[in-house]
């Protein structure tokens, strides 16, 4: 089965932690791209984070220095640690894998809610 599974989201105090999770089977995982979005009500989705296979990265502007992606191919599986959490992170948090080379190849993860208290 080909399928992106999260875990880690949450309800969270501003200022607290908070680890994402999101196990990839049924692709050869190393040959793709990973990265995390997300969507507040009423927005667009935005990209946080992402890796390519070679390990270079980028976030949005908004998480640098907060957030870290990293992925552990042995395990098929791409974190997100978010720190110095605000309100304004709140929203659903969707993994992703992809790869531009052609043919290209794009799976999205069901998403997992993300709540920050203020």
């Amino acid at each position: 089965q080909v399928q992106l599974v999260e875990s880690g989201g949450g309800l969270v105090q501003a200022g607290g932690s908070l680890r994402l999770s999101c196990a990839a089977s049924g692709i050869l995982f190393s040959i793709y791209t990973v990265g995390w979005y997300r969507q507040a009500p009423g927005k667009q989705r935005e990209l946080v984070a992402a890796m390519t296979t070679g390990g270079s990265t980028n976030a949005a502007d908004s998480v640098k220095g907060r957030f870290t992606i990293s992925r552990d191919n042995a395990k098929s599986t791409v974190y997100l640690q978010m720190g110095s959490l605000k309100p304004e992170d709140t929203a659903v948090y969707y993994c992703n894998v992809h790869r531009t080379t052609l043919p290209a190849y794009d799976l999205w993860g069901q998403g997992t809610q993300v709540t920050v208290s203020s």
